[in-house]
């Protein structure tokens, strides 16, 4: 039996075959952090939130330019409690010292123990956890083991018992609270920096390189930490709005920083006595907090966003 019936066959040509398997040879591979860098200039969130940390910053180190009062040698008893004037747009203190100046001033030692921490905290947890994932072995399970003792340690608790040690309690300062949360924080940030080891040490790359004669420690160095870091610098970008919540927690509990340190936390614990009274003393530094820890915390959420593997586009 024959069939009549015809077949037609469109030509190539004429199908979007070659338009959708077409490869750009003409243009460079993108990276991670191209691709990366290319999504967060088109998040809102990002911008918002980078440009919240830009002033943050620019009010730390440049505190002259926002006030031009002296936030505690311009104190008068005399203007305790009093409400906002020319010059002093949110009140005064109950010690009679200018609100917005404490604010403004406050900021650089509550952002120096946010950005210091973190650094130590990076410092350490990397180092610990790369040379875990990487070696594992005996190594992996002594560190392992030391992480978790700190796990089960909760931070505050630990912070409470740590800066009531003779040489903490004796030299309070940014330092101190700095070390303080340096050694109860790091097992987090080791434990993601294992993780990422552990999943980059037996690529391809890592084992070409230790084939071409480079040393163990070379590689983990030049090919197994580098490709590592999405994850860590993610996770120090949330511990660092964490890091200043901890700072203000801490002073305000009064194991901090000393009184005579301008901070967030040291007015959030001042202004109890006047939350009655005068509820703003205690809003503005406690809003300026909220404000700095939801930056850094977009930030975060936009980065990790950002530097998922799984939203990258092929």
């Amino acid at each position: 039996m024959t069939s009549n019936s015809e077949h037609f066959v469109a030509p190539v040509d004429e199908t979007p075959l070659q338009a959708t398997d077409s490869v750009k040879t003409d243009q460079a591979p993108v990276s991670l952090w191209a691709d990366a860098w290319r999504k967060l200039r088109r998040r809102p969130m990002f911008i918002v939130s980078a440009f919240l940390i830009l002033l943050l910053t620019t009010i730390a180190l440049f505190p002259g330019l926002f006030t031009s009062v002296a936030p505690n040698n311009d104190c008068q008893l005399a203007n305790s409690e009093g409400a906002p004037t020319a010059g002093h747009p949110l009140g005064f203190t109950l010690q009679g010292c200018d609100v917005y100046s404490r604010v403004i001033h406050g900021t650089q030692a509550s952002l120096s123990v946010g950005v210091l921490s973190v650094i130590c905290v990076v410092i350490i947890g990397v180092t610990f956890g790369a040379l875990a994932g990487y070696y594992g072995g005996w190594l992996d399970a002594v560190l392992a083991r030391v992480g978790d003792i700190f796990f089960a340690l909760p931070i505050i608790l630990g912070a409470l018992v740590v800066t009531q040690l003779p040489f903490f309690r004796e030299n309070r300062g940014v330092w101190t609270v700095v070390i303080t949360i340096s050694l109860l924080a790091w097992p987090q940030m080791a434990r993601i920096t294992r993780g990422a080891v552990i999943e980059v040490r037996n690529s391809d790359f890592v084992t070409a390189a230790r084939s071409l004669g480079v040393s163990k420690f070379g590689a983990l160095l030049k090919h197994a930490l580098p490709n590592a870091l999405a994850p860590i610098i993610v996770l120090a970008t949330l511990e660092l709005g964490v890091f200043i919540v901890l700072e203000a927690t801490l002073s305000f509990l009064g194991v901090g920083l000393p009184t005579s340190v301008m901070s967030w936390g040291n007015d959030i614990s001042a202004a109890n006595a006047s939350i009655r009274t005068t509820p703003g003393i205690l809003l503005y530094p406690a809003a300026a907090l909220s404000i700095t820890v939801l930056s850094f915390i977009m930030l975060g959420d936009a980065v990790r966003d950002a530097l998922d593997p799984k939203s990258r586009q092929r």
